[in-house]
């Protein structure tokens, strides 16, 4: 291969003034040190510590004036790359003065025996040239065999020197023929050996090693050293989620990162040979555009990188949301169009990573063409047997992969993009590397012309809707630039970031999740999925679903996310072939695909007005079935942790009793509510026999309570409450994993929700839902469900923990006491997002109850807060509905005003509310740089 697909092209860096090329001789003068280093010896000659200490405060000072300098020329706009060069090179400068030093001065050795030889080398980043700010020194000590007590003094006295000026330093000391020998047994020690460069000492020594190196270990090797480097890539990946798109990537670690670059340059370097990374890569596989496509990366991620470090002050890797607005600053990016800074730099940050994907590809498919054998681990891209013929023209089957004949397959018919994709799900092949580069390369002949034919549409909806695994073909049609070329509207969001802590993916990553989960439950449903994959079968346009998937997120960034979704989902529609029905049908679900989620965990799905109000929105079952199987795949692909059981309850409840409405043709709040106390008396009559006798004091608990939980919660809480004498509190891990339900059911009184709320809180965990019931005789059932401060289970394996969490709260129902000692949090993370609070009071959603809406910074004891300045004002909570989102809230509240109340009384209610959510809303970004620039991540009710 001679080319490039078009898919990396060159980005540029926001521009800068770029300060000239540096020279050494004028940060630090190696000559002028050496003198000083021996001025200090011939000064101290009886006192040896004050030599020592003079020599010391020299390396010291020449160090500081050496990366002082690399700061401030990144600062000024100078390139990571070159700021990591240049503090090499100062180390070089250092490290070479301080061996002169002790070689010469302190353990000189006047006649060297043939074993007081001594090589030292750089390794690892160093030994490449390259030194991330706060990144360890590596150093390699060489010796021709037994250690010698000069080289041991030699080699003490260095480390402790640099250990006393604050470098942290790796090292090891070894004889050529043991580093050899473990780098047979140990491919990070032969990667290690790989990079090593020789800085001074015995050059005869240094130049054997080197060559036996070479010759021993790595010669003839190169099919087993690529099978470990890719092994080792691939549990490093794991490691990191096995994606490049998440939303806080580790710039070293990740997938499409720094490492899977140099992991490029060692496979390369291995095969290839040659001094510096320009020598190896151009003797190795790369054309002169990809080498160049390899640099850009390499600066952007090193220009990342050394921000980080410096930033923090540490060797810091992950690109977290605090200090991502400081350094989108930084490197120069600004806010333009609607888009914020931060959010225009990490789409580059994931382009740029694709760009390495990409180069990894090409890679793979260079070295197969090379015709090397490969073992079990490079067998992905083993070539076996001569090319088969499939079915389609110009498709062959190569090793088990599909591959194309030539590049003109895809221009004479550019629907053969699409079918490249169909054909690999359709056998369930891989797809040739080779075949993905050409179809990179080719991407641009879908254009606004080719992209509106039938055949291309016919193909890829039957992919879409048909393929054995519609996610993976997404995913490869993503990686080669087709699915943006030909549904523009996505390409929109490809690489899009949401600057929040609730999504954990970028917008095309996690939409193709979705519509993986989707297809999940079409075609298996699984536990807890039983009544969607149901619903599934009985679709008949399931083409409408996902393509409604497919582009419900396409409005992002460009305003009213609904309604400019609803436009570009209508004009895809179009140019894909649908009936102006199935366009208006898909447009709808995209512009309401929030509704449902909305509903069901902001407002009280047993208040017979919310029924109504969300089946008036729905209009049909048909829709109704569409937006519930939409919504759940949406869920549970914003990220680990966010899907649990009780959000799958409550969307089901919330279909049942909307379906039931809309089956009976009738959506009235009267008709609702008989359907709502029917369900409620048959769950009743259920569970009695289940258990017997219902608990006396659960009885007279509304419809809401006897819809609000499945029979097995039903039964869980009559037997516990039985079990006991009020107040009844319970607290076990529940079994899905989405943390801790807390039942507790007693008395009530003002107040008493409040201080339930704040001694959960001071046990430091976290309410992460809460479902409030209250009977007529005031006897109430309330659920909680806990996590802790990361959003794991509460108190995950500790049930000493969850005892005292009981006993706190048999203790809230015995006395008056304010709650305390609810612990602060810390807000380094979360001062990067400006969150406005937002209070929002209705006595138009609910009949018997104003429903109160409250948005703001989610923190430990807001729940407690909220509910005593309702107590406060003789407010009673009917029932509670909260929600955590990230670093927000939305927490909803049915609550009975005081007679009395009036719409003065109300505004001040309102701001009293906002005085609460604004209590910790921090002044100014908790991060070390305090310029940091707060998002606005408010969202309007």
């Amino acid at each position: 291969m001679s080319e490039q697909s078009e898919s990396l092209v060159h980005r540029k860096l926001p521009t800068r003034r770029w300060p000239s090329k540096w020279n050494i001789s004028n940060i630090i003068d190696g000559r002028a040190l050496r003198v000083k280093l021996t001025s200090d010896f011939l000064d101290n000659l009886s006192d040896e510590a004050k030599a020592r200490k003079q020599v010391l405060d020299h390396l010291h000072g020449a160090l500081f004036r050496g990366r002082m300098i690399a700061q401030e020329r990144l600062q000024q706009g100078a390139g990571g790359l070159d700021t990591a060069r240049l503090l090499s090179a100062v180390m070089d400068e250092t490290l070479h003065a301080l061996y002169d030093y002790i070689t010469v001065h302190v353990h000189r050795a006047r006649n060297p025996t043939e074993g007081e030889r001594l090589a030292v080398f750089a390794t690892g980043g160093y030994g490449r040239n390259v030194l991330a700010p706060s990144s360890d020194v590596d150093l390699l000590f060489i010796r021709p065999y037994k250690a010698s007590a000069h080289a041991e003094s030699v080699i003490e006295y260095m480390l402790y020197a640099l250990w006393d000026v604050g470098i942290k330093v790796g090292h090891a000391f070894r004889t050529p023929e043991e580093c050899i020998r473990l780098s047979k047994q140990d491919v990070t020690i032969k990667t290690s050996l790989l990079d090593a460069r020789f800085l001074f000492g015995d050059e005869d020594l240094a130049a054997e090693t080197k060559e036996k190196f070479r010759k021993e270990a790595v010669d003839g090797f190169d099919t087993q050293f690529i099978a470990d480097k890719l092994a080792e890539r691939d549990g490093r990946h794991a490691k990191q989620g096995n994606t490049r798109y998440v939303v806080e990537p580790n710039v070293k670690e990740g997938k499409g990162g720094l490492r899977d670059l140099q992991t490029l340059y060692w496979i390369t370097k291995h095969m290839y040979d040659g001094v510096s990374l320009e020598d190896v890569m151009k003797s190795g596989p790369f054309t002169k555009h990809e080498y160049s496509v390899f640099i850009r990366a390499a600066r952007f991620f090193w220009t990342v990188r050394c921000h980080l470090h410096y930033l923090t002050g540490r060797a810091e890797e992950r690109l977290s949301f605090d200090l991502q607005p400081e350094i989108a600053s930084r490197m120069g990016y600004r806010d333009r169009s609607g888009q914020l800074g931060v959010e225009r730099f990490m789409k580059h940050y994931f382009l740029v990573a694709k760009d390495v994907g990409n180069l990894t590809r090409i890679l793979a498919a260079k070295l197969e063409a090379d015709q090397i054998k490969k073992p079990e681990g490079w067998r992905r891209f083993i070539r076996t047997g001569t090319p088969k013929p499939m079915a389609h023209e110009g498709f062959i089957l190569d090793g088990e992969r599909v591959s194309v004949t030539d590049e003109d397959v895809f221009k004479k018919s550019p629907e053969n993009l699409i079918r490249l994709f169909q054909l690999a799900d359709e056998t369930e092949h891989d797809i040739h590397p080779d075949a993905m580069t050409i179809a990179a390369r080719n991407a641009r002949v879908i254009n606004s012309r080719t992209r509106s034919k039938p055949e291309m549409s016919k193909i890829f909806i039957d992919l879409l809707v048909n393929g054995k695994n519609p996610g993976l073909a997404l995913h490869r049609m993503n990686e080669a630039d087709v699915l943006g070329r030909f549904i523009p509207e996505f390409g929109g969001i490809v690489a899009q970031t949401q600057f929040n802590m609730y999504h954990h993916f970028t917008v095309d990553e996690h939409t193709i999740r979705a519509v993986d989960y989707m297809a999940q439950i079409d075609r298996e449903g699984g536990e807890g999925f039983e009544l969607p994959h149901r619903l599934f079968q009985k679709i008949d346009n399931k083409h409408i679903l996902y393509l409604a998937m497919l582009l419900h997120d396409t409005g992002k960034g460009h305003g009213d996310q609904q309604i400019e979704g609803t436009k570009t989902a209508t004009a895809a529609g179009k140019r894909l072939g649908l009936s102006d029905a199935e366009t208006d049908l898909v447009a709808w679900l995209v512009g309401h695909h929030l509704e449902m989620s909305e509903t069901a965990q902001k407002r009280d799905i047993a208040d017979p007005q919310t029924i109504v109000r969300f089946a008036s929105m729905v209009g049909s079952i048909e829709r109704l079935r569409l937006l519930y199987i939409l919504t759940i795949a949406d869920i549970r692909a914003v990220g680990p942790g966010i899907w649990n059981a009780w959000k799958g309850q409550l969307l089901e409840d919330l279909y049942q009793n909307t379906e039931a409405a809309l089956r009976g043709g009738r959506t009235d709040a009267i008709s609702v509510s008989r359907e709502l106390e029917g369900r409620a008396a048959l769950n009743r009559e259920q569970l009695v026999e289940r258990v017997g006798t219902i608990p006396e004091v659960m009885s007279d608990m509304d419809p809401a309570y006897w819809t609000g939980f499945d029979l097995d919660a039903l039964e869980q809480h009559a037997r516990t409450i039985r079990a006991g004498d009020p107040p009844i509190v319970s607290a076990h891990v529940r079994e899905d994993g989405g943390g801790v339900s807390l039942l507790v059911a007693g008395q009530d009184r003002l107040g008493l929700f409040s201080r339930l709320a704040g001694t959960i809180a001071s046990q430091s965990a976290n309410v992460v839902s809460a479902q409030v019931f209250t009977a007529p005789s005031g006897f109430i059932v309330d659920v909680f469900i806990l996590q802790d401060g990361k959003g794991g289970v509460f108190a995950a394996g500790d049930e000493g923990r969850l005892r005292r969490l009981e006993n706190e709260v048999r203790r809230a129902f015995a006395t008056n006491e304010p709650v305390a000692n609810i612990p602060a949090k810390s807000y380094r993370r979360e001062a990067a997002f400006r969150v406005i609070p937002q209070v929002k009071i209705d006595d138009t959603l609910s009949d018997g109850y104003t429903v109160i809406d409250v948005a703001g910074r989610d923190r430990p004891g807001l729940l407690h807060d909220v509910a005593r300045l309702l107590a406060d004002e003789n407010i009673s909570i009917h029932s509670a509905h909260v929600g955590s989102y990230g670093e927000r809230v939305f927490d909803a509240f049915y609550v009975q005003l005081p007679a009395s109340y009036t719409d003065v009384k109300l505004a001040a209610l309102k701001e009293k509310l906002l005085e609460v959510l604004q209590r910790e809303e921090p002044d100014a970004p908790r991060t070390p740089a305090r310029s940091l620039k707060q998002a606005n991540a408010a969202d309007s009710f």
